[in-house]
């Protein structure tokens, strides 16, 4: 097969672009954009627009973007009870988790001070909050725990510190 080699040039422009911020003082930054064209002369030309694509007109001082904060990471406190035969175990409002795992017996729970549900042995239940990027979401209802003879179960709750 015969085949010729040689290298093709384009005559279109290299574009690039860049997201950058106008600090117009006084706590106001605007980010937009900036389209740096590369012609085939070698002629650099730049172009700013809003993050919409208007014609955008910087007013104050070029900067990089500052990135966005980090949401704080809250500390978690754990606790873990276990409880055999009669008593009760009660986990206040507030938890960001609940969780019960019933080995024998049957004891109850009810939430928010509803009606008690008998738990059967093998249960294992979770309750918690699609934090979803938000900080202090957390459970809004009590549980209380109840076990009766022959109960043995273990509840554990998470909560921000």
């Amino acid at each position: 097969m015969a085949g010729t080699g040689g290298s093709v040039a384009g005559s279109t422009p290299d574009v690039e672009y860049e997201i950058l911020c106008d600090d117009q003082g006084g706590g106001t930054v605007v980010p937009f954009l900036r389209r740096y064209t590369l012609d085939d002369t070698g002629t650099l030309t730049p172009a700013d627009t809003d993050l919409d694509g208007a014609a955008y007109t910087v007013t104050g001082t070029v900067e990089r973007c500052a990135p966005p904060a980090e949401p704080a990471n809250p500390e978690i406190d754990g606790t873990i009870q276990r409880q055999t035969g009669a008593g009760a175990v009660t986990i206040a409002a507030g938890a960001r988790s609940v969780t019960v795992v019933v080995y024998t017996g049957n004891p109850t729970v009810a939430i928010g001070g509803g009606a008690a549900v008998t738990l059967a042995p093998g249960t294992s239940l979770t309750w918690g909050v699609d934090r979803g990027g938000e900080a202090g979401e957390t459970l809004q209802d009590d549980y209380a725990f109840t076990g009766v003879a022959g109960s043995d179960f273990l509840v554990t709750s998470t909560r921000e510190a």
